[in-house]
């Protein structure tokens, strides 16, 4: 008999009390399920129920949450000895510690107590479903159920169809994230699964770009997260999850790709993780800490703008019409003309290419040359790109012009695709190439990024706002300047922009 996830009197089991197994089994006891719990730790156990007991009681406290519903939550849990008390579950969620061969261990003795309808989900955040599931007896009733910690706060859970899975376990798997008050996503099999792969181009990629010196952490953390809208900085999300979280996860989901070079860690990431570097649980990371707190570093007052003229290139016509109504904003005297006059700040718009490329090609003297990406950031806070030959009156000229209006703006050093440009084209290459990979439908893609990374949008609707033309046009900036592979664009990607296509159209 097949099981069915949304009766009344589901009952499931959680093997694991730790930190992700009883955030499962609080939110699936709110959502009305009944649940057994094992853990070998009997201590945990009690803790764990101690503590979903605790949670509750503060939501009620906070009226989130009704007495008489914390009491029948509660009563829905029930703390068990043995994997063998579990037999009478219809679905059984491992949740044990990220080792290979204790889960192939759990989910040995769970198949020799449960039945053969029963399904058993693994909550894996980083290996393969279809690897667990091939030292079952029945790989077809196994899948991934992929909870985000906090799970109480996370919304999300990725449902994982291994290659032998059989379409009703994620279906029914896909109504008890449902019941369980969760945002289900389903997808195919595949390392890192969505939320993990996509997360490579923010945090990875940032630290490529402060590896090439382009600028400061704390300079990138600021251009990301005010000028692009992200909660937090990477070096301060890092910090956060702890570098020794951040890169074993990387590096095996390059390896597990066979070295694919979008997901290429930094050797940085490395290094400072061998130092002992972590974050916030060793008081020092990219950042110190006091107490807890973050030390921001001081930053140097922005210099005052001076007066002086302003010459804005017009080779690329959408950049111009943007900068010049922000500069004319600030105050700035703008010269007009086919050249730029002496002793005038020249400001060039490229997208996808180096300022040093920009001003050769169009002939401009590069020691008054400065790039602003006028794609992202212009309205919140400015990315002003310097050369090589830029001086430094007319880096401050730039500054503090672009300032002048309270907004803000950081200088970097030169890199094809600014900042913003370059991460979030990044971010929306992978999303391009989950889908062309047939891993997760776009809409999936954008709504589990949003939920399990707190993004300020998906990685196909940065797409569209940068315009799936100008990503394409970043990416083979990239890919001209580097030589590297890791910025070749998704097929996904190209076909639509020469298309004139959105990101989400699919095929037929």
């Amino acid at each position: 008999m097949v099981v069915d996830a949304s009766k009344d009197n589901l009952l499931i089991g959680v093997c694991g009390a730790g930190a992700m197994g009883r955030g499962i089994v609080q939110v699936a006891s709110v959502g009305g399920v009944r649940v057994k719990v094992f853990d070998i730790n009997n201590e945990q156990l009690e803790e764990a129920l101690q503590f979903i007991d605790n949670m509750l009681g503060r939501a009620v406290e906070k009226g989130r949450m009704q007495e008489v519903a914390r009491q029948d939550a509660v009563s829905r849990i029930e703390l068990v000895g043995a994997i063998s008390d579990l037999s009478d579950c219809e679905i059984v969620i491992e949740a044990a510690t990220e080792n290979l061969e204790i889960k192939k261990k759990i989910f040995a003795e769970i198949e020799d107590v449960v039945s053969d309808n029963t399904i058993i989900a693994t909550n894996t955040s980083s290996l393969s479903v279809t690897t667990i599931a091939s030292a079952c007896k029945r790989p077809e009733r196994i899948a991934g159920f992929h909870f985000f910690n906090p799970v109480p706060l996370m919304k999300l859970v990725e449902v994982i169809d291994g290659v032998l899975t059989e379409p009703y376990v994620g279906d029914q798997l896909m109504i008890l994230g449902s019941r369980m008050t969760r945002e289900p996503v389903r997808l195919k099999d595949a390392p890192g699964f969505l939320v993990n792969q996509v997360g490579r181009g923010y945090n990875v990629e940032t630290q490529h770009l402060q590896a090439e010196c382009v600028g400061e952490f704390v300079d990138l953390d600021r251009i990301l997260r005010d000028g692009a809208g992200f909660r937090m900085g990477p070096f301060e999300l890092m910090d956060l999850t702890g570098l020794d979280v951040t890169h074993p996860a990387s590096e095996l989901i390059y390896r597990q790709f066979f070295d694919e070079p979008r997901y290429r860690p930094s050797p940085v990431m490395q290094s400072r993780m061998e130092a002992g570097i972590l974050g916030r649980k060793t008081n020092r990371g990219y950042y110190v800490y006091e107490n807890g707190k973050k030390l921001e570093p001081e930053r140097e007052a922005l210099p005052e703008y001076d007066g002086g003229p302003v010459w804005i290139s017009k080779a690329e016509p959408d950049g111009h019409a943007a900068l010049v109504d922000v500069v004319s904003k600030c105050g700035a005297k703008i010269v007009t003309g086919d050249t730029p006059p002496d002793g005038a700040l020249i400001l060039v718009t490229p997208i996808g290419q180096e300022v040093t490329q920009t001003a050769v090609e169009q002939g401009l003297d590069a020691t008054r040359t400065l790039g602003v990406d006028y794609l992202v950031g212009l309205g919140t806070h400015r990315t002003v790109v310097s050369n090589p030959a830029t001086s430094v009156e007319y880096r401050d000229r730039a500054l503090g012009l672009l300032n002048n209006d309270g907004v803000g703006a950081t200088a970097v050093r030169d890199c094809p695709a600014f900042v913003c440009q370059r991460v979030l084209a990044t971010i929306c290459n992978i999303g391009c190439q989950i889908a062309q990979l047939g891993t997760a439908e776009p809409e999936d893609i954008d709504k589990a990024v949003v939920l399990g990374l707190n993004y300020p949008s998906g990685p196909l609707s940065f797409g569209e706002a940068l315009g799936p033309k100008n990503v394409l046009k970043i990416l083979e900036g990239l890919y001209t300047s580097y030589g590297d592979p890791r910025y070749r664009p998704s097929p996904w990607l190209r076909r639509r922009a020469m298309l004139g296509l959105s990101l989400f159209d699919k095929e037929i």
